[in-house]
This record gives C-alpha cells, structure tokens and sequence, in this order.
C-alpha cells in the first residue's frame, strides 16, 4: 500500500468517525427533545382538560385538583395556570390570590409568547404564555393561560452543541494525534535517507538502508541502495584502473631496470664459477674455505636473478601458446629443477593424480611457473620441514580440473586471506609478493580461477580450477599488464 493511499484511508477514516459521531448525537438529541416535547405536552393537554371541565362545571371548581396536578406539572417547566372566562375573570388559578381578578381580553395574545417581565428563581432565563381559548362546540367558553418554562428544551440543545462541540474535539484530537505519529513514522527514515545522503557525500559508501515498506518510502530506500551498490562499484573500478595503471608503470619500468641488471647478474654467475675453478686449482688447500662463500655468493646472484625474472614477468603483456599437455608429465619435468632446493630444506612432494586424468589445453611453461611458485610458497611456509601434496582431479559434469597444492606449514590468517594474491604483498623479509599475483594472474588467463583455504597453525590448500574440455582462447591470446 503506497503513503498516498494510507494519507487517504486514514483521511476518510477520520470523515467517517467525525460523521457518524455527529449522526448519533444529532438523533439521540432529537430523540431526547420529542420525548421531552411530548410529555410536556401532555402536561398542557391535561391543564386544558381541567379547565374545560372547570368552566363547564355548574359547581366551584375543586381548588385542590389544580394544586395537586401543578406538583406534577411543575417538574416539566409549567408554573402557573389561570382560567378565564369571556369576561376576562379568573375563575380558577393554580395561585389563589389571582382568583377572581380580572384581565382585559384584547391584552391577551393567543399562542406562545414571552411573558413580559418575569424570570425564573437563577434569573437565567424567561417564562412563556400560553393562551388557548376553550371552545365546546361551537361556544367558546373562555381562555387558559398556562405559564411555563422551557429550561428543559433549553438544556437538551445546550447539552446537545456541548456534545457536539465535544465529539467534534476528540475527532479533531484524534486527527492530530494519527497525524503527529505519522509525522514522526514517515519523517523519521526521511530523516535517515537525508543523513545517509550526507554520509554518502562525505565518502562513506557503506551507508545502506534495510527496506521494509513497500510505500513510497521503501521505494526511495531501495534506489539510494542502488545508488550506493553503483557508487561503490564505480570506486571499485577507478581503484582498478589506478591500480592497472599504476602496475603498468611500475611494469614498464621494472622491464626496463630488470633487463640492466640482468646481464652483471650472468657475468656476475659466470666470474664466480671461473673464479672458483682457478682458486680451487691454484689453492687446493683453501678449497673448503672458498667454496662455500662462491656458492653462496651464486645463490645470492640466483635470488637476485630470480627477482628481476619476476619483475619481467609481471610487466609484460602474457602471451598463452596453448596446447594440450600432460598434468601428470608436467609435474615430473618441474619437481626436479626444486628437488635440490627442497632436499635442503627437508621437503617432500608427494603426488596424488589419478592416471586416468584426461589431457588439459593450456600453456605448459606458464602452468610450469605456476607449480614452481606454489610449491616454493609452500615450502618456505615450513621451516622445519614437511610434505607437499600435488593433487589433481577431473569434474566432468561441469568439465573443469581441480588442481590443488597442500602444505603443513603455519597457514595464513584469516584477516590475510583476501589479501595473498595482491602484487607487493608477502610476509616474508626477502619476498616481494609478485609469485601469487602473477600465478593468480596466469590462471585467470586460461578462463580458471584459484580458492585458498588455510587455518592457522594447521596449513594451506590452494586449488585451481581450470577449465576442461573446451578451450581457453583461440590461439594465442596477448593482454595487458596487471590483473583483470
């Protein structure tokens, strides 16, 4: 139900109880007003039958029926009565002094009229006249004049407009009060829509509204949500952009610095074999004490080279040459250019691929680069040794291959998680973060994509999903630098 058609119903509503409120007061006034009318009209009918009977009498009126009968009749409002005959002579009167004074005729005016200069006890309010003349046949035997209030009459309209007046006020109230609720109802998330438009304008997209209406209100809840979920992917995509564009720079100039430096880098490697074999047979005495510092010196060189092939990678467009290959044939060309770093570090690799593993389509060297930085990360995850397990396994329902590499290692912490695949990010003092982005980066080029799943203390599992049975890309595909 939208707010304009709520404001109507409770409009309507508010009519509805106003009138028939109205309505009832109107006819239990009017109802109240005919009974009071009635009975004292048949107060005034009896007077008029007694003095009938009075002038028609060949006796003296009985005096006492007439006193009897005004204990009663005073109750309705009738204070006096007085009978008169033709001449103008009262010939019976419910206040006995005015027995057998005598009126002019003209001076009484027929019907109901003010009586002139009389009030009642409070002073409030005036008496009235009622002169009927008594007419038997076709002889008119006289006049009576009944003197009487109509405070009742009076005090039924007067309770009648206090009700009224009332009823109307608590309609009115009522009105007020529905109207302040739905003031401070509708106004208050109004409220919140124009502080989280402010918050919103400050820079603070997380601002969202619950909608729980499906008025107008709701309505505008739910577009500033849109609005908001817009605005954030819209940050998101400038952050990427500067991001890619801030990756293609420091690419472009990590190509160009890593070719410089790679070339002392093999002269460097090279002198230091050379120099090694000539020390060793000019000196053979000081062989064990100069080997060992030309080795390290080598693995030095090697890291550093390492370092610079990584930042060459990273930089450059990829171009995928895809093909079918052999997982299974795969691992056992990769595992033995790490077997000597990982017999020194007390790793095993163990494999867990099935032989009847179907052939994949990819890029053997990339998918190569990808198995060496998996299974370098999970060994420098575990100082003291452990066991790497390769696993590979085939989804034909919804043909994709899952290849997964899991270590013993310390694990990675939750709040890390979302965070191993980004470029300069590493834990370690002699990393700098580029293995896992560009790995992430290789897979998400064959169309696959990489789950990590790792509880601290426990170790890690890295799986990718590849996709199977159709290819990646036709041919050979070339991208830009950074991530998609």
């Amino acid at each position: 139900m939208t707010l304009n058609t709520r404001l109507v119903m409770i409009m309507l509503t508010l009519l509805v109880i106003a009138v028939f409120t109205l309505f009832f007061l109107n006819q239990y006034s009017q109802n109240e007003m005919v009974q009071e009318i009635q009975e004292s009209s048949t107060m005034v009918t009896k007077a008029l039958q007694m003095s009938i009977e009075d002038l028609t009498s060949e006796y003296e009126p009985d005096r006492g029926r007439l006193t009897e009968y005004m204990k009663e009749a005073k109750v309705k409002g009738v204070r006096e009565i007085n009978i008169f005959s033709n001449e103008g002579e009262i010939i019976d009167s419910s206040n006995p002094a005015k027995i057998g004074k005598k009126r002019e005729i003209k001076k009484l005016e027929k019907g109901l009229k003010v009586s002139p200069g009389t009030k009642t006890d409070a002073g409030s309010s005036r008496a009235y006249d009622l002169v009927v003349p008594v007419i038997v046949g076709d002889e008119q035997l006289g006049y009576v004049q009944i003197n009487l209030l109509l405070d009742n009459i009076r005090t039924i309209q007067h309770e009648n407009f206090v009700n009224r007046v009332v009823a109307t006020s608590l309609v009115f109230l009522l009105g007020i009060s529905i109207t302040i609720f739905l003031a401070k109802r509708y106004t208050a998330p109004i409220n919140n829509l124009a502080d989280g438009v402010r918050r919103v304008a400050d820079g603070d997209l997380s601002v969202t509204f619950p909608v729980t209406t499906g008025d107008e209100i709701g309505e505008l809840a739910t577009n500033f949500n849109e609005m908001v979920e817009k605005l954030r992917e819209r940050e998101i995509l400038e952050k990427r952009l500067y991001e890619a564009e801030h990756l293609s720079r420091v690419g472009q100039l990590a190509s160009g610095i890593a070719h410089e430096i790679r070339n002392p880098l093999n002269y460097i490697s090279l002198a230091i074999d050379h120099l090694k074999s000539e020390f060793t047979a000019a000196c053979p005495d000081k062989t064990e004490r100069v080997v060992p510092i030309a080795d390290k010196i080598k693995e030095e060189v090697r890291r550093a080279n390492y370092m610079v092939v990584n930042f060459m990678n990273f930089g450059r467009p990829l171009k995928l040459r895809i093909a079918e290959i052999s997982y299974a044939e795969l691992i056992e060309k990769a595992l033995p250019l790490l077997q000597e770093k990982l017999t020194e570090q007390r790793v095993t690799v163990r494999t867990d691929i099935p032989p009847d593993l179907p052939p994949m389509r990819a890029d053997g060297e990339m998918l190569r680069n990808c198995i060496f930085n998996f299974v370098t990360n999970a060994a420098q995850a575990m100082p003291d040794g452990g066991t790497v397990t390769l696993g590979a396994t085939h989804d034909r329902e919804q043909k994709r291959f899952l290849l997964t590499f899991s270590d013993e290692g310390c694990g990675i912490r939750e709040e890390d998680l979302a965070k191993v695949f980004q470029p300069w990010y590493t834990t370690r003092e002699a990393g700098i973060g580029l293995g896992l982005a560009i790995t992430e980066r290789i897979v998400r080029e064959h169309g696959g994509e990489i789950r990590v799943a790792s509880s601290a203390g426990k170790g890690t599992t890295f799986t990718v999903l590849l996709p199977g049975g159709e290819k990646p890309g036709s041919g050979t595909r070339d991208r830009g630098p950074g991530k998609d």
